[in-house]
C-alpha cells in the first residue's frame, strides 16, 4: 500500500474516530439531562411525601380544608378499580393477543385488530374516560365506581395484547411442531407450551399495564368523579388516589397540599415497585 492511500485511510478513521466520540458524547449529554430531571423529580417526591406520612393517611378519610384525614378512602378506591379494571382487562387482552398470535395472523381481521389495537395503545386516556362517561355515565346519569373500572380496563387491554403477542412469537416454532408431532391438539399446544413458554413476558405485561392505570386521572375524573367519605358499593362515586391527588394539590389549602403530596410519593412507589418486578420477571424464570 502507498503511503498516500495509508495516509487517506488513517485520516478518514481519525474522521471516523472523532464522530463517534462527539456522537457518544452527545448520548451521554442526552441521558444525563433526563436523569438530572428524573433524581429531581423522585428526590422532590421523597422529601415532600415522605413529610406528609403519617399513621393517619392510611386510616383516616380526606379531610375538609384545614382539618386533619388520610387518604384512606383514596387508596382503597384505586386499589379497588384498579384491581378489578386488571381482572377485567387480562383475560380479554390474552385471549386477544393468542388469537392474533396462534390462530389468525395474516387475515384482514387481525390486521384491523391490530390496527386498532394500535390506535387504543397511543390513544389519549382522556379520550377513553369521555367513551365511558357518554355511553355509560350519561346513560345511567350516575358516576360510579363501574363506570371507573371499565375505563380504566380498556387501557389495561391493548398493552396486554400487544405484550402476548409479541411473547407468544418469540416462542420457536419447533416447540408447537414437537407438540403436534405427538398428537396434542392446538388449544393444549397453546395452554400448555407455547403460553407456559411465554408466561414471563404476558406477566410482564400485565404489571406494565397495571403501572399505566394506576396514576391515571383522566379518566377516572370522567367516570368514578371522587368521593369524600368511605365507599365500598362501586354503584355510587368512589374516591380515587389520582383524583384526590389531582383536587388537592390544586388548592389553597396546606393540609390538603401535604396529603397531595403523601399521594404522589404512595402511587410512585407502587408504580415503581411493579415496574422493578416487571423486571425481575423478564430476566428470571418464575
Amino acid at each position: 500500500m502507498s503511503t498516500a492511500a495509508y495516509q487517506a485511510r488513517a485520516a478518514k478513521f481519525a474522521s471516523r474516530k472523532r464522530v463517534n466520540h462527539v456522537a457518544t458524547g452527545l448520548a451521554m449529554a442526552a441521558m444525563s439531562f433526563g436523569l438530572f430531571w428524573l433524581f429531581w423529580i423522585l428526590w422532590e417526591t421523597l422529601l415532600l411525601g415522605l413529610g406528609g406520612l403519617n399513621f393517619a393517611t392510611f386510616t383516616q378519610m380526606t379531610p375538609p380544608p384545614n382539618d386533619e384525614g388520610g387518604l384512606a378512602n383514596a387508596i382503597y378506591g384505586s386499589f379497588v378499580m384498579v384491581m378489578l379494571a386488571t381482572g377485567l382487562g387480562t383475560p380479554v387482552g390474552v385471549m386477544a393477543g393468542i388469537y392474533l398470535a396462534e390462530f389468525d395472523t395474516k387475515s384482514w381481521l387481525a390486521s384491523t385488530t391490530r390496527f386498532v389495537n394500535d390506535i387504543l395503545l397511543s390513544a389519549p386516556s382522556i379520550v377513553v374516560g369521555l367513551f365511558v362517561y357518554a355511553v355509560v355515565v350519561s346513560r345511567f346519569k350516575s358516576f360510579s365506581g363501574y363506570a371507573g373500572v371499565l375505563a380504566l380496563s380498556l387501557l389495561v387491554i391493548p398493552v396486554v395484547i400487544r405484550t402476548t403477542e409479541n411473547m407468544l412469537q418469540l416462542v420457536p416454532a419447533g416447540l408447537r411442531e414437537a407438540a403436534y408431532a405427538l398428537g396434542a391438539p392446538k388449544w393444549k399446544v397453546i395452554l400448555s407450551i407455547t403460553l407456559k413458554a411465554a408466561r414471563t413476558g404476558v406477566i410482564t405485561g400485565v404489571l406494565l399495564a397495571v403501572a399505566r392505570i394506576a396514576g391515571e386521572t383522566a379518566p377516572l375524573l370522567f367516570t368514578a368523579l371522587s368521593n369524600q367519605f368511605w365507599t365500598s358499593s362501586l354503584s355510587e362515586p368512589m374516591a380515587s388516589l389520582p383524583v384526590t391527588i389531582f383536587k388537592f394539590a390544586m388548592s389553597p389549602y396546606e393540609n390538603w397540599q401535604k396529603l397531595a403530596w403523601a399521594g404522589v410519593f404512595i402511587i410512585t412507589a407502587a408504580v415503581l415497585g411493579l415496574n422493578i418486578l416487571a423486571r425481575i420477571l423478564t430476566r428470571t424464570k418464575i
